[in-house]
This record gives structure tokens, C-alpha cells and sequence, in this order.
């Protein structure tokens, strides 16, 4: 695994060097912030270890940068005794952990190894973080990149997203991205699955009704708008909207106000909207089941997330990911796959992209009798093919 260590301390940046390349790490070690961020492009470490005092830009200022460019690089700041508080706000921002100067090594080699569930010798590409609470990791690619690099542009406007994909690339963890990266991540973020939706209540699931407007109204209710006001809201498989529904909600988002069913009193909303589809919208708007004025209403700005296929060399970060998050579920002790199960699962075409991905590592974790992880446990249709 590979390590880059920022500190303008020479000495000290020379003695955690050679002790960490005892353990089997290769570390490189700048001086600077300028210096770390070109390192972090040729270098591609999977650990920071960076000083918070530096001569002109702090540890904080890297941190704050990584987190933004390279969020799944994880980060460890170092801190003197009277730097506990920003060391706090270091966490707050994004740092894993922080550690005392002057540094203990062993200390320091305990914190690294109880991040990292996988032995130090594979790269950042074969290891997921041990505490990850997430059902997507980060890809590297450069496909993904890109959808992150759309994200961090997008998401701190107010432009309405539409997220193009195939199903079960990920579209909700995207429009989650989005949301908590913008000024409306301490409001309401409110998933919608357009394609399940009751046809004759679906008026009222967006936007409410008053008692007695219909049978079966029993008593007033709040719609998906006022729940998510100065949110999000995410409306997945939006193409399935009936088209009476479409021009209430082309409305809603022009004026940002809503009436409740069998109510004439409006309602202010402020609400951002995200839509996903895997479907081909403007072949909808065409054939007359999607209205124009609704698609570019919604279309502010495009994401497409590309299949897993597309981007087969970030699989095996995403099954040991997987492995992690059904380890902690199951509570099992599986450490890894062998070569052979892992060239398999690189090379299978995922119709069903991550979340199949996903469910199949589950699968083979749950029915594990050891703990490497063989092809014998993968579904027949994956080692046929």
C-alpha cells in the first residue's frame, strides 16, 4: 500500500519513512502542499499522513482539497498538544483519525492497520475502508471520475439534475452525493420511486391533501414537496409520471408553490429536484409520453453514470468494499477472494451492474465456510459464462 507523508519536518518525515518501509509500505514524503498534490496524481496513495502546521498552506487546506478531488483517500493528520482544536476541526472535515506529536510509530502503525482490512502489499485499487457505512465506493476510473467531478460542480448551485443510467448503477447514491454536498445537506433528502407509485394517489403523495377531498382522506397530509421543503427531492424512474401528474409538477417547479387535493390555499416550497431515469426520455418526449416542457425543465444539468462494464478495472475495490459492508452485517471473518473467483468476477458482464455486484458478494459471504472466498460459491450463471 502506498503512503504519502507531508511535513516539513525532514527528520521526522525521513524516520516514519523507513519505519513504515519495514512494514512492508512504500511511502514517498513532500514538503508542501503544491508538492503533495501533483504527488497525489502520480503517485496514487492510498494514505495521507500530513502535518497540520506547514509554512504556507496548512494540513487542513490539503485535507479539505483531497476530500473534495479524492475522497477515498483517507487522511491522518499529525498535531502538536496546543493544536487539539483544529485537529477536531480537522476531523470534522473529513480526517479518518489524527495523531500526537511527537509520534509514537507503533501508535501510528496501529492506526493504520485497524483502517485497512486488506494486508499492506495491495494497492488502493483492492481495499475498501474497514468502517465504510455506504453501499457504493468511490471508483477510480475514468468514467467515474468524471460523474464525480460533475458532482462537485453541480451540487453546490440550484440547478435541477437529471442522472441517466442503467438500473442498479447507483442513481440514489449519486443524487445522495449531490444533496450532501450542496447548502441543503442538513435538510430533508426524500427517495421517490416513481415506477411503484399509485396512479389515482399519486397527486396526493406529491403534494397533499386536505381531510375529505377524496374517500379515504380521514384527515389532512402533508405532501413529498413540504416533506423535502428546503431539500431534496429524488425522483427515480421519472418517466413512469403520469402525464396529468407531469404538468402539476412542470407547475410546482416554476412557481415553487403547491395546492393540497380539495384545497385552494397555496403552499410555498422551496425544493431542489434531482430525476433518474434508465429509460430513453427523449424518445418518451416524441413518442408523447413525457412532456418537452417538463424534460427541459428537469434536464438543468445531465449525469450519466456508466454500467460497471464500462469500468471493469474498479471491480475489485468494489467486491472487497462489499466484502467489508457483509462482514459487518453478517458478522463473519471472510479476509479475501482468490485470484481465480476475482478474474471471474472481473470478466462477467453485470447486467445489473453494482447492486447485482453487490448482492452476489453478499450471497457468497453468507454460504463461506472459509475464509477466502472460491469460485464455487458464485451463482451458476456467473461461472458458466
Amino acid at each position: 500500500m502506498k503512503i504519502l507523508i507531508l511535513d516539513d519536518d525532514l527528520t521526522l518525515s525521513l524516520m516514519l519513512k523507513t519505519w513504515l518501509g519495514k512494514h512492508g509500505y512504500e511511502v514517498r514524503t513532500v514538503v508542501s502542499v503544491a508538492k503533495a498534490k501533483k504527488e497525489l496524481e502520480q503517485f496514487d496513495p492510498a494514505l495521507i499522513i500530513s502535518d497540520l502546521r506547514l509554512p504556507n498552506e496548512t494540513g487542513l487546506s490539503l485535507l479539505k482539497w483531497t476530500k473534495q478531488y479524492y475522497p477515498e483517500i483517507v487522511v491522518i493528520m499529525m498535531t502538536s498538544y496546543a493544536d487539539i482544536s483544529t485537529a477536531v476541526e480537522a476531523i470534522r472535515s473529513g480526517a479518518h483519525d489524527y495523531i500526537s506529536k511527537p509520534v509514537d510509530q507503533e501508535e501510528l502503525l496501529k492506526k493504520i492497520h485497524s483502517i485497512f482490512t486488506i494486508p499492506p502489499e495491495r494497492t488502493r485499487e483492492s481495499f475498501a475502508l474497514k468502517n465504510s457505512k455506504t453501499d457504493f465506493i468511490v471508483g477510480q476510473s475514468p468514467e467515474y471520475r468524471k460523474v464525480y467531478e460533475h458532482v462537485n460542480l453541480v451540487a453546490p448551485t440550484q440547478l435541477s439534475v437529471f442522472i441517466e443510467g442503467e438500473s442498479g448503477v447507483g442513481k440514489e447514491h449519486i443524487a445522495r452525493m449531490i444533496h450532501e454536498k450542496s447548502n441543503r445537506a442538513d435538510a430533508p433528502f426524500i427517495p421517490i420511486d416513481c415506477g411503484v407509485m399509485n396512479r389515482e394517489l399519486s397527486a396526493s403523495d406529491f403534494f397533499g391533501h386536505i381531510k375529505g377531498s377524496f374517500t379515504g382522506a380521514i384527515s389532512d397530509k402533508r405532501g413529498h414537496f413540504e416533506e423535502a421543503n428546503k431539500g431534496t427531492l429524488f425522483l427515480d424512474e421519472v418517466g413512469n409520471l403520469p402525464v396529468d401528474i407531469q404538468i402539476q409538477l412542470l407547475r410546482t417547479l416554476q412557481e415553487q408553490k403547491i395546492k393540497r387535493v380539495g384545497s385552494n390555499r397555496e403552499i410555498d416550497v422551496d425544493v431542489r429536484i434531482i430525476v433518474a431515469t434508465n429509460e430513453d426520455l427523449e424518445q418518451a418526449v416524441k413518442k408523447g409520453k413525457f412532456r418537452q416542457d417538463l424534460y427541459y425543465r428537469i434536464n438543468e444539468f445531465h449525469i450519466r453514470v456508466p454500467s460497471l462494464r464500462e469500468c471493469k478495472a474498479d471491480i475489485p475495490a468494489f467486491v472487497r468494499h462489499f466484502l467489508i459492508l457483509a462482514n459487518q452485517e453478517m458478522q463473519k471473518e471472510v479476509t479475501d477472494f482468490d485470484e481465480e473467483t476475482l478474474q471471474i468476477l472481473q470478466s462477467y458482464h453485470w447486467h445489473g451492474n453494482i447492486r447485482e455486484l453487490r448482492n452476489v458478494i453478499f450471497r457468497m459471504v453468507l454460504i463461506a465456510q472459509t475464509q477466502i472466498l472460491t469460485k464455487d460459491l458464485l451463482p451458476y450463471n456467473i461461472c458458466t459464462k
